[in-house]
């Protein structure tokens, strides 16, 4: 039996999900920018704010804060499931693309949330596709400092 998810109103998240079985079905960059725009899509349907994100080949990561009467796993269904939909559509396929249930964590303090942050720009550094943070394109660090920040939310009193 799984654990229930701790939700609390107005929390920030660390949200983590894999693709199933670990396969690499965002390894291409246009499945990166396809998940990308379900998650544009997402924000405008159920209005919530994305600190961070990173995107890589089998898993992706968000700092998230789904707002006061926003619902966490609703956002992340919906998200989830439109992609799968279009990937499945993509390569002839029906079934899962995602694989267990996404993790979340809490974030309760401003430290967390700069440490949580640093190790999502990481991420592609220590997996070895780029030399530096800012190199990765399927990032928030990159599209800051490109200012691409449609997708992308300040957070308050901490930048």
């Amino acid at each position: 039996m799984r654990s229930l998810r701790i939700l609390q109103n107005g929390a920030t998240y660390h949200v983590t999900s894999k693709i199933d079985h670990n396969d690499m079905s965002l390894f291409e960059p246009r499945f990166k920018l396809l998940f990308l725009t379900f998650v544009g899509k997402a924000k405008r349907k159920f209005r919530f704010r994305l600190w961070d994100f990173c995107i890589m080949g089998n898993h992706i990561h968000f700092l998230i804060n789904p707002g006061k009467e926003g619902n966490l796993s609703e956002i992340m269904q919906w998200v989830k499931c439109n992609f799968a939909k279009a990937w499945n559509k993509t390569h002839n396929r029906t079934g899962h693309v995602w694989g267990e249930r996404f993790y979340s964590r809490i974030i309760q303090v401003v430290g967390e949330f700069l440490r949580v942050r640093e190790y999502l720009e990481e991420n592609p550094v220590k997996a070895g596709l780029v030399e530096r943070a800012v190199e990765w394109v399927y990032g928030s660090l990159y599209q800051r400092l490109h200012g691409q920040t449609d997708l992308l939310d300040e957070p308050p009193g901490i930048v």
